[in-house]
């Protein structure tokens, strides 16, 4: 969660000073000890208006005025503290802050109090306390405190168990468009906990958190279309649904994705035999959802002749889904000649009707170069337009273009806003980026603790390049204990994918004997894998085994020949390395090391 800044009248104020350009004046404000233009600074230096952003400064301007019992200062210094921006993480300093800003009636520093007692982050746990905060939220309106209170009740955690009292709070907390309380509500109809049961009503909550990206409604709406529950029973549906929270790294619609092509025949093909009638009917909705199927395969032999078809039709009456899904086929070169001028031509049809994943398709044509003239500002435009609709893969993006400074001024910290948005859909993507934000020290305070526990998230999602960085946080003990044998598994995961540095490091490992027991054979077979694929340092390692005989027979040629690929890509110790050998033959070398 972000810092949100409530800076009441105040804020009125300190624009027109903004405005004005008038820095030095909150400066000179806050150096005289007005705690409210100390908040005011630490909020210029955190979001970088008219200064440079530093969260360091941010921190000790928050904290000057939270020691005045400025009451904003005290919840977002709480915040920094317990994300570790700007100061080093620590629970316990956070919940002495947020203890603070709750106790003068700071709804959301009740609700962050409340959390950290059921979680027993920075104290032990005690439900009754957590309970206590909680209500304090709840009596002020807090939506977010209204959904745990929900749980508490379902849980029956700080108080007796209650079903019909969660269901009155999941509903308060959803009908204001809470997504994780319309998840809870919907799973309360779903099973009659608490109210009587009603698929309808279940199928409703699921939708609404769904289309705002709550992953585990995604799943459940899926699971709704596939059973036919509250709705006719539509595996298109279900399968869209299942694949946006499989995205999301939710597990059981991945497995369930996984067994999509096990799925009953006969109620697939009566599907399929109720879309083609709706599709001759003219029913675009119907000819895009056919075409899908055809496309995926799913029920029907995988066709993309009759996958364009049926999305051609959809598309041409307008279809959103059909158009995005046409352009994609384009895109790829499926079913129809690869096409970038006609992928735009659809995707562009679809992301102006705002489909999000045309959008954010378009600006990756648009970051590329692909089909139309690169520019960056217009992929910025696209990412935007699909990330405020929630789309994690377009958060993820427009979170990358923050941070390279692409289309846009560089801003970490509005990176690191974007990378989080992603992460709480279980972007895996946004999950790396994240983990090497906190690796850098790059909008956030430099935490090899927090980088590990981002890669490793990634890593075992299969993300190649956080794999290698995991790899090389254990090979170097950052953010944890030195680990060789650690760095050879996860550098093996991501060499055994392609990933050309891991391939290189895991020749290094291999010929050092670290992590693993010495063995130049494999040394050279991971060293010639980089190598032919352009790793210079991995050429210039080769050649060295070659002009030594190490782990391959002894052959000067071969030496050279890779000491000069190296070295035609900058690298010095290769041309020395050749030049000692034009003078004499080479000794054997010592053992190289990682």
């Amino acid at each position: 969660m972000f810092l949100r800044w409530c800076m009441g009248l105040f804020a009125i104020c300190m624009t027109l000073l903004v405005q004005a350009q008038d820095v030095e004046a909150v400066k000179r404000a806050a150096e005289q000890g007005d705690a409210k233009a100390q908040v005011y600074l630490a909020r210029m230096y955190f979001e970088g208006r008219g200064i440079a952003h530093d969260e360091v400064e941010a921190a000790k301007w928050l904290r000057r005025a939270a020691e005045q019992g400025e009451v904003v200062a005290q919840y977002n210094l709480g915040v920094m503290t317990t994300e570790g921006r700007g100061v080093a993480r620590n629970d316990t300093e956070a919940l002495k802050w947020f203890r603070k800003a709750a106790e003068q009636g700071h709804a959301k520093a009740q609700v962050y109090l409340g959390r950290m007692y059921l979680e027993g982050r920075g104290i032990a746990r005690d439900d009754v306390e957590a309970a206590k905060w909680i209500r304090k939220a709840v009596e002020q309106g807090n939506v977010k405190s209204q959904n745990i209170l929900g749980m508490m009740y379902l849980e029956g955690r700080g108080m007796a168990r209650d079903d019909v009292e969660a269901v009155k709070w999941f509903r308060k907390a959803a009908e204001q468009g809470e997504a994780p309380a319309q998840q809870n509500l919907g799973l309360m109809y779903a099973q009659g906990r608490g109210i009587a049961r009603n698929d309808t009503e279940a199928l409703k909550w699921f939708r609404k958190a769904a289309e705002q990206g709550n992953a585990k409604a995604q799943n459940n709406l899926a699971k709704m279309y596939r059973e036919g529950r509250g709705v006719a029973r539509d595996e298109v549906e279900a399968e869209k649904w299942s694949r946006k929270a499989a995205e999301q790294g939710n597990k059981e619609a991945q497995t369930k994705s996984e067994r999509m092509n096990e799925t009953n025949p006969s109620t697939v093909q009566n599907d399929i035999e109720s879309l083609k009638r709706a599709a001759n009917r003219g029913d675009a909705q119907a000819q895009a959802r056919l075409g899908a199927m055809y496309g995926e395969g799913l029920g029907v032999a995988r066709n993309y002749a009759e996958a364009e078809k049926w999305l051609r039709k959809a598309a041409e009456q307008g279809n959103a889904l059909g158009q995005t899904l046409l352009g994609m086929m384009y895109a790829e070169g499926l079913g129809v000649p690869k096409n970038d001028a006609e992928a735009l031509k659809w995707l562009r049809k679809a992301a102006e009707q705002g489909d999000s994943n045309a959008q954010n398709n378009l600006g990756s044509r648009y970051m590329n170069g692909r089909g139309v003239a690169q520019n960056d500002a217009e992929a910025v435009k696209w990412y935007r337009k699909a990330a405020e609709q929630g789309n994690a893969v377009a958060q993820d993006n427009l979170g990358v273009m923050y941070a390279r400074g692409r289309g846009v001024a560089r801003d970490y910290a509005e990176a690191m806003k974007w990378f989080r948005k992603a992460v709480e859909q279980a972007n895996v993507s946004a999950q790396f980026n994240l983990g090497a934000m906190f690796a850098n020290g790059l909008g956030v305070a430099r935490d090899e603790a927090q980088a590990m526990k981002w890669f490793r998230m990634a890593a075992e999602q299969g993300h190649p390049d956080a794999q290698y960085n995991l790899g090389l946080m254990y090979n170097a003990g950052r953010g944890g204990a030195q680990n060789n044998a650690e760095a050879v598994k996860w550098f093996r995961v991501a060499a055994e994918q392609g990933h050309r540095d891991a391939q290189h490091s895991l020749g290094l490992l291999y010929a050092a004997g670290r992590g693993v027991a010495r063995n130049n054979v494999e040394a050279v077979k991971w060293f010639r894998v980089a190598a032919e694929r352009g790793h210079r340092d991995a050429q210039y390692f080769l050649g060295l085994m070659y002009a030594e005989g190490q782990g391959v027979a002894r052959d000067d040629v071969e030496a050279v020949k890779w000491l000069r690929k190296s070295a035609e890509q900058g690298n010095k110790d290769a041309q020395k390395a050749i030049e000692s050998m034009q003078k004499k033959p080479p000794r054997s070398a010592a053992p190289l090391a990682i």
